[in-house]
């Protein structure tokens, strides 16, 4: 047995460490171990025999095994050595997040909490309709691993594929991983799921606790548990047996981590189904572009539900042009809000009057979104960002980013003369509009203020479902997952939030919410009964992702949106390397991000495989300052990501010329660009 072995430290080390080992140690790739580094001592993965010794020190010896936790499968260590490879990230952190986040003797303290997955009478599955049914056979004609891409339209049954692809799983003797947002993550998903599979399964997600978080992981380690449901971070629980594979909802941003270790969810999952070479499922009714793109190259194998289930029809759209002054009528009060069309009102009079919901969706939190004095033009702005803070709760001026909180004063603090007003509007403005005009209704609201922690958010969905609720408002939490069989309308207040933002995903995501809030209607009518409706408010009519949501056109939007951009060699045309370079002194920021792009280009010089690649910037981020922090960006974007990871890697190099207190944050493949 070797006495040299390479060990991928828990330091943010770009390369693993060689360190000796004693003959008393039986060791083999995949154990944690327990190493010297400088004065401490930390934990490590251990990857392999060294090829030879480094010259110049004397290297240290590997201290202990980790007992605790059994070595990690082969095809998990190569997966763990592919997200370092490609996201640029240290090799050890990455490693060391597989591990639950507390050890095993730490004792549970005594909880009042809910149980992570409730115990259900076993259900029976449904008839499938003929769709349903030719996905799934066209899915179990192909053996290993593939991708397969299920687009089915909101309410058209992709959940009951799921649930009969995994029986087919636990049917093997293998396990099955299941993926979703962050926010499907509610009651009535996981019921979905411990209803068909009873106590087989288990939970992995940021509402749990340490301790719940640490049994879940060892459930699923050790085999009592056969399905985990999870939200990205679900995929670093190294499962053995693993045989299939589901993402769902995979167009969600949720799925990209934006700090530290910057993975895609979707992407990872395809990889690590690759290595363990087992099927994996990505469904959506919006698919990301990347993936449609591969779908239609053949990348992945497509499957399609172009009907709901039941026969139910899908919601009619309609689209109101909020620059139209309405005429006066006695059908309306003439005091509506500004933000409320008679269309919507009368809708949702209408709605409410036959003992239905109302869901009206706008992405914005708070009362208003920016208070300016109207004599001098004084705006109250985050004293560590800069952005406009939100007024909240009518009192209260927040920013949503570093969460510095003052409190909002009438009187100008800036030429002591002009009243503050109140500009813009959030969630918490409408719900304050909406409770005179619907006198005697329950109004909901859920937010991030609202809903902060797992028992708020099983508490509206059952509110939802038990009909204590006549109308939710809500931010993008509401836009999906969520099956509400009482809900007829959907009213989205602003569509033209996200339209604006400089951001070449803006109109993506656009029509992506849009369709996703508006499937949450008229889910569960019955065959002959009106369908669903949504309304649809903007000052804008002409934009994109309106004219073919309207017509539940995804494909027609995939085809306009992709010829946009190859032109510019954007996703899926191209790929994207994203440097965010940031420092708390604003000449050092400018210093490096120059540095950073002289090298860039001084080797894009000197090789041949890296001049076709386009360098962009640096520039001041959109967001040019958060947390007292100043950001500057360079893009790098390609057509071969292997070609632009290399030149990404070969840019940064050991690092040690970044110039004190300045920062450098790799995104590959980044879905924001703020």
């Amino acid at each position: 047995m070797s006495s040299l072995w390479r060990v991928a430290v828990d330091a943010p080390l770009p390369e693993a460490l060689t360190y000796r080992a004693g003959p008393e140690l039986l060791l083999q790739r995949g154990q944690i171990v327990l190493v010297p580094l400088g004065k401490r001592k930390v934990r490590g993965l251990l990857l392999g025999p060294a090829d030879s010794e480094p010259t110049g020190f004397e290297l240290k010896f590997i201290e202990a095994v980790d007992a605790e936790y059994p070595p990690l499968p082969e095809h998990f260590i190569r997966w763990i050595e592919w997200l370092s490879r490609y996201y640029l990230y240290p090799p050890g952190p990455t490693a060391l997040t597989t591990l639950p986040p507390l050890s095993r003797q730490v004792k549970e303290r005594k909880s009042k909490r809910a149980s992570v997955v409730p115990e259900m009478a076993p259900s029976t599955p449904p008839v499938l309709t003929e769709e349903q049914r030719r996905c799934i056979d066209g899915i179990n004609a192909h053996e290993g691993f593939n991708t397969h891409l299920v687009f089915g339209v909101t309410g058209s049954g992709k959940t009951e594929i799921y649930l009969q692809l995994l029986e087919k799983t636990l049917s093997e003797g293998k396990s099955g991983l299941v993926l979703v947002p962050e926010i499907s993550l509610t009651p009535q998903l996981v019921q979905r799921f411990a209803a068909r599979f009873g106590d087989s399964i288990a939970a992995l997600h940021s509402q749990l606790t340490d301790r719940e978080r640490t049994n879940q992981w060892w459930d699923m380690i050790e085999g009592r548990k056969k399905i985990l449901i999870g939200a990205r971070s679900a995929l670093f629980c190294p499962i053995e047996n693993l045989g299939l594979i589901v993402v769902d909802e995979e167009h969600e941003p949720s799925f990209k981590q934006d700090e530290k270790l910057k993975y895609h969810g979707r992407d990872a999952a395809v990889m690590l189904g690759h290595l363990k070479n087992c099927p994996v499922i990505l469904g959506s009714a919006t698919p990301s572009l990347e993936t449609w793109n591969n779908a239609l190259e053949g990348k992945y194998r497509l499957h399609t539900l172009k009907n709901r289930v039941a026969g139910r029809e899908l919601p009619t759209m309609k689209i109101v042009d909020l620059r139209e002054k309405p005429e006066p009528s006695k059908n309306y009060p003439m005091n509506l809000p500004y933000w409320m069309s008679p269309d919507l009102y009368l809708a949702m009079s209408e709605t409410l009057s036959r003992g239905e919901q109302v869901a009206l969706f706008l992405n914005r939190r708070g009362m208003a979104n920016l208070v300016v004095c109207p004599s001098c033009g004084h705006t109250r702005e985050c004293p560590n960002c800069d952005i406009n803070l939100t007024l909240h709760a009518g009192n209260h001026l927040i920013c949503h980013y570093c969460d510095y909180h003052e409190n909002f004063k009438q009187k100008c603090p800036d030429c002591r003369e002009g009243q503050m007003e109140t500009i813009g509007l959030g969630t918490e403005l409408i719900e304050k509009d909406l409770a005179p005009f619907f006198p005697g209704k329950k109004i909901s609201r859920a937010d991030r203020d609202e809903i902060q922690n797992r028992i708020d958010l099983e508490e509206m969905v059952r509110q939802m479902e038990e009909g204590e609720t006549d109308i939710l408002v809500g931010t993008q939490m509401i836009a999906k997952g969520l099956d509400f069989p009482r809900l007829k309308l959907v009213g989205l207040v602003l569509a033209d939030v996200g339209f604006n933002l400089p951001d070449f995903r803006a109109t993506e995501r656009s029509f992506q919410l849009i369709t996703q809030m508006a499937g949450r209607s008229g889910r569960h009518v019955a065959p002959g009964e009106s369908p669903g409706s949504v309304i649809i408010q903007t000052f804008n009519t002409d934009h994109d992702s309106l004219k073919f949501a309207v017509h539940h056109d995804f494909e027609g939007f995939a085809a306009h949106e992709i010829s946009f951009r190859k032109a510019l060699n954007y996703p899926p045309a191209g790929r994207i390397v994203s440097f965010r370079i940031q420092a708390g002194d604003l000449s050092k920021a400018k210093q490096t991000s120059r540095l950073l792009a002289s090298r860039a280009r001084a080797l894009q010089e000197r090789h041949e495989p890296y001049k076709g690649l386009e360098i962009l910037g640096p520039a001041e981020a959109p967001l040019a300052r958060i947390r007292n922090q100043y950001r500057f960006q360079i893009l790098m974007k390609g057509p071969r990501p292997d070609v632009l990871n290399s030149f990404a890697r070969q840019i940064l190099g050991d690092e040690k010329w970044i110039p004190a207190g300045a920062r450098i944050l790799a995104d590959v493949d980044p879905l924001h660009l703020l």
